[in-house]
């Protein structure tokens, strides 16, 4: 079977959802529903090497990217990444490479985890909600146990063996009135790249849990987080919902699947070899083959995967066509349009106006930042540029005394007006 003529990303989940976590806000636990009684959560060596192989095949390369994700992929111990190493290296062609991502809670690596790790350049996503008091809140072991303690433990240790991992924080009820305490704990831990994924927890009756973030309670988280990133941090840390929108502004398509115009080419893999057309999707209804049986380029590029993708363009409702930041948005993620939109058609996001308000916050800045990457100079100096405006900005309030008129410009004097309220700038 021929390469796709563009590259995809398959989750591989080769546990199935087995973790040793029981975290209040997982979509993924409850997967074990879709697989009979006494089922062995287990990849057998032979779908293994079926996958391993099918998706070589399928990739343009000369890069190949593996992501194991779960469930806890870890569970499965270092034997079966050593037998993945191995199928790799006998499947790849000549001068090409693969990279594998781990996707881990952390909680049990150690030092013969990491040095494996390192010594086959494995990336390493670990997800840790800030700190201990928001963590703990929800990401407990099997045993109802607190984990924060051993997952920061697990974060040093990766520092340690030279491994700068890429950091998930959810966004819920419980995080995201907090931004600046969240964004500091990963300042403070040396965290280099980072992720915010808000969490849309549906209930039976159709609306949201009590863990979901709330749409203005996310715009806020990000408006905030990136008013501080971009006066201070740009040189530090990634923050992957800003590099994407950058993308954007740059007038680069977004890699990112939810701010993309269509989806699709993020497949998940089953532990039985089962494929469905997204890690969100894993229902029967939306499984579109197995590993053992059909190549992943021919899935991939099925109609049916196809249609899969286009529906996330084909079905905005038309405030979304019209939308000022539709370019950068296209309607979020499908598993979160469930919305009616105000003329009452279906499927806007839940996180509309949190999206919204964050886009349309950011938007001067993306614009200078793009005007300085077209001429050729680091974004960076945003930062010098806003500390000088802003410090000019400050100077007639800082010079002013109590009897000049108020800065503010309403004509009174400035004991009598802002005074009580003025906070210089740190």
């Amino acid at each position: 079977m021929p390469a796709t003529a563009t590259p995809f990303v398959v989750m591989a989940k080769p546990l199935g959802p087995i973790c040793n976590l029981n975290c209040g806000y997982c979509y993924y636990l409850g997967k074990t529903s879709l697989f009979p009684a006494g089922e062995r959560f287990r990849m057998a060596d032979e779908v293994l090497e079926a996958y391993v192989r099918s998706f070589i095949e399928a990739s343009p390369g000369p890069i190949i990217h593996f992501v194991w994700h779960g469930g806890e992929p870890a569970l499965l111990g270092l034997d079966f990444y050593r037998k993945v190493i191995g199928l790799q290296e006998r499947y790849l062609p000549p001068e090409w490479t693969c990279i594998n991502n781990l996707q881990t809670n952390g909680v049990l690596l150690d030092d013969e985890w990491c040095a494996f790790l390192a010594e086959h350049r494995f990336h390493v996503g670990i997800s840790i909600d800030g700190p201990a008091r928001f963590h703990d809140a929800c990401r407990v072991d099997n045993a109802g146990r607190p984990t924060h303690q051993r997952v920061t433990r697990a974060l040093r240790l990766l520092q340690r063996h030279g491994i700068e991992p890429d950091v998930l924080c959810t966004l819920t009820a419980v995080t995201a009135p907090h931004p600046q305490e969240v964004y500091r704990f990963f300042l403070d831990h040396g965290v280099t790249w980072l992720q915010f994924l808000p969490v849309v927890q549906r209930t039976q009756g159709g609306g949201v849990s009590e863990l979901s973030v709330t749409p203005e309670a996310m715009g806020d988280f990000l408006c905030t987080v990136f008013d501080e990133w971009i006066r201070h941090d740009m040189r530090r840390l990634v923050v992957q919902t800003f590099a994407e929108c950058m993308n954007v502004w740059l007038g680069r398509p977004a890699s990112l699947c939810t701010m993309a115009e269509t989806c699709g080419r993020a497949l998940a893999i089953e532990h039985d070899g089962s494929v469905y057309s997204c890690d969100h999707f894993v229902e029967s209804e939306h499984r579109i083959g197995n590993v053992s049986t059909d190549a992943l380029a021919m899935l991939v590029d099925a109609p049916e995967q196809v249609a899969f993708g286009l529906a996330k363009r084909d079905g905005l409702p038309d405030c979304c066509k019209e939308c000022a930041v539709l370019a950068v948005c296209n309607g979020g993620c499908p598993k979160d349009r469930f919305m009616p939109a105000p003329n009452g058609q279906e499927g806007l996001s839940y996180l509309c106006a949190g999206y919204r308000q964050f886009y349309e916050h950011i938007s001067p800045y993306m614009e200078r930042m793009a005007a300085l990457a077209r001429n050729r100079k680091p974004v960076s100096g945003i930062m010098t540029e806003l500390k000088l405006k802003e410090a000019a900005d400050e100077e007639p309030w800082r010079m002013a005394s109590r009897n000049d008129p108020c800065p503010c410009g309403s004509g009174r004097k400035f004991k009598r007006c802002c005074l009580s309220t003025y906070r210089p700038r740190l």
